[in-house]
This record gives C-alpha cells, sequence and structure tokens, in this order.
C-alpha cells in the first residue's frame, strides 16, 4: 500500500473542505482527477476512506486515521522547508491560520500584508471561523495557530492574549426604533429587523447561538457578505445590526452606535496554538508577528460591563 505526496495532501484538502469539488481546486487538480485520485488510494486500502453525503463528504474510521497521518506528513514537509530554506532557496513553506470574524476583519488585514512583504517564502491559508471550531482545528492539527475568543474552551491549549472585541449595535441616524438610547441587550432587540452577514459567518453564528438561548430567532431581511456591506445598508434604513466595534467606528459618520449591554458582547480573544515551541519556523515567524502586534484591548468609548463568556 502506497499513497504519494500529491495523493496525501489532496485527501488532507478535501477532508478538512468537506468537499471533493473544493479540494481539488485547492490541490490544483481537475475534479476528475481528484476523485480518480481518492478512488485508487480506497481500492489499494481496501477500504473506504470518505462517505458521501448530500452536502459533502465526511472521512470514515479509516479516513481519520489516515487524515491523522497526513497532517504528521505535512507537518513534516513544512518543517524540512524551515530547515533547509537557507539552502534550497526555491523552497516555500505554508502556515495555517484560523481566526475570528473580528480578528479576521479588524487586525489581520494590517498585520499580514506587512508580513508577507517581509516573508515571501511564506504562504498563509487564513480561514475564517466560529471560535469553537478553531479550538478543534488547532487541538487536531487541521490549523497551525488559531484566533478565537476564550469562551470556546482553549484550556488545553497554549495561549497568548491577543486583544478584547467588543460588539455594538448599529443603527441609521434616523432609525425610529432604539431612540434615545445609549446601550441595548440582545432581548431588546429581538422585534427588530436585522441586516445580517452571510450563511455560515462566524461573527453571525455567534450571535444567532445568543438568540437561540432566549428562545428566539433574528429577523434578519437580508444576509450580506461582510462588515463593510452590512454598515453600508444599516446606514440606508434596511435595518439594525451587531458588528465589532472597530467597524462601526469606521462608519460613524453615517451611523449611531449603542453598547451591546450582554456579558457575551465583551470576548477576550487569544492566538492559540497546540506548542509554541513545536511549531515549524515559519508558523514560530507569523506566531512572534501576531503576538506583537496583538493589544490586548481596543481603544474606543464602550469598555465593557462584563467577562467574557
Amino acid at each position: 500500500m502506497r499513497f504519494d505526496l500529491t495523493d496525501l495532501r489532496l485527501f488532507l484538502l478535501v477532508a478538512e473542505r468537506g468537499s471533493i469539488t473544493h479540494g481539488a481546486e485547492l490541490a490544483g487538480l481537475a475534479l476528475a482527477s481528484a476523485s480518480a485520485r481518492i478512488k485508487g488510494m480506497e481500492e489499494r486500502l481496501g477500504a473506504p476512506l470518505l462517505e458521501r453525503r448530500r452536502r459533502g463528504v465526511v472521512p470514515t474510521a479509516a479516513g481519520q486515521a489516515l487524515l491523522h497521518h497526513a497532517r504528521a506528513v505535512q507537518n513534516q514537509i513544512e518543517a524540512m522547508a524551515g530547515d533547509l530554506r537557507a539552502y534550497a532557496g526555491g523552497l516555500r513553506a505554508r502556515v495555517r491560520l484560523m481566526a475570528n470574524t473580528a480578528a479576521t476583519a479588524e487586525l489581520l488585514r494590517d498585520i499580514l500584508p506587512a508580513f508577507l512583504v517581509a516573508h515571501p517564502g511564506i504562504d498563509i491559508d487564513l480561514d475564517e471561523r466560529p471560535s469553537h471550531e478553531i479550538a478543534e482545528a488547532v487541538a487536531s492539527g487541521a490549523a497551525d495557530l488559531g484566533i478565537a475568543a476564550t469562551w470556546a474552551g482553549l484550556s488545553h491549549l497554549e495561549q497568548k492574549p491577543f486583544f478584547i472585541d467588543r460588539l455594538v449595535v448599529i443603527v441609521a441616524r434616523n432609525w425610529p426604533g432604539l431612540a434615545g438610547r445609549h446601550s441595548a441587550s440582545l432581548a431588546d432587540m429581538l422585534g427588530e429587523s436585522f441586516v445580517g452577514l452571510s450563511l455560515g459567518h462566524a461573527l453571525q453564528e455567534h450571535i444567532n447561538r445568543q438568540a437561540a438561548r432566549l428562545g428566539r430567532h433574528l429577523h434578519i431581511r437580508i444576509r450580506v457578505p461582510g462588515l463593510d456591506n452590512v454598515c453600508r445598508l444599516v446606514a440606508q434604513g434596511a435595518g439594525i445590526a451587531i458588528v465589532p466595534e472597530s467597524a462601526a467606528r469606521r462608519s460613524a459618520r453615517t451611523l449611531r452606535s449603542l453598547r451591546l449591554s450582554d456579558d457575551w458582547a465583551t470576548r477576550q480573544l487569544n492566538l492559540c496554538a497546540r506548542s509554541f515551541d513545536e511549531l515549524t519556523p515559519q508558523a514560530k515567524l507569523l506566531a512572534a508577528a501576531l503576538a506583537g502586534a496583538g493589544t490586548g484591548g481596543l481603544p474606543g468609548r464602550y469598555q465593557g460591563n462584563g467577562p467574557s463568556s
């Protein structure tokens, strides 16, 4: 039984993305070629590696075992790339980074461009996920580094403080609801119409879970990709929204912001890894850049009134 490196990388991408199509695209293979490779792996093993479902694929028990070894091989290749970089300038390395919405939208877009310019031999896979998925991915080795809220359960990971994420409510300046208020809880707003982020978006899923805990659902009139689009539609009166404070600050001329008083609206975000000392050399460089850019908190008029939930 022999699997080559292309097979292992393809299987790793397919399993992590839950889709043969997406895995093939990331591996630079045609879908037919990718499907044939996976079928060949299953035939050589004599057991199915993937369970086909309506919305994608998931690894079988055999697939989970292979996934564990494929990740180990990938990590060894990246470590080798780091060790040989001084002798083989053409060798590249990739760091897998996951972050929640606030970290991705507000801090990483300022940090990562400078890092990529300073380190032309290092590529980054940046994936935006909810905090609980980030914790699971870092623990399993699916991501080298993560930036997640502490409520997601990071105690089994090594952590470094990154920054405090505060969520606020934004409304159009002439919005009739919530008039005269400077703060509000989610329960106060359940009768309002919302502008939401796209389905599956990390921040939107977090807000939806909080509404579900109250036994309610948000009335979302429209879902759009990106915080800038949310702010633009709210400013035009399409509804209200909950966004990171820094996103609201960028649109302060056209919007009115209210402090979100729920405890879960103030979250400590930490940079995490299974072991910072055992990261590849490239991942260590990125971790150092992220830790150096972490502020421990964002400036602003809202200081929060409760701990991270």
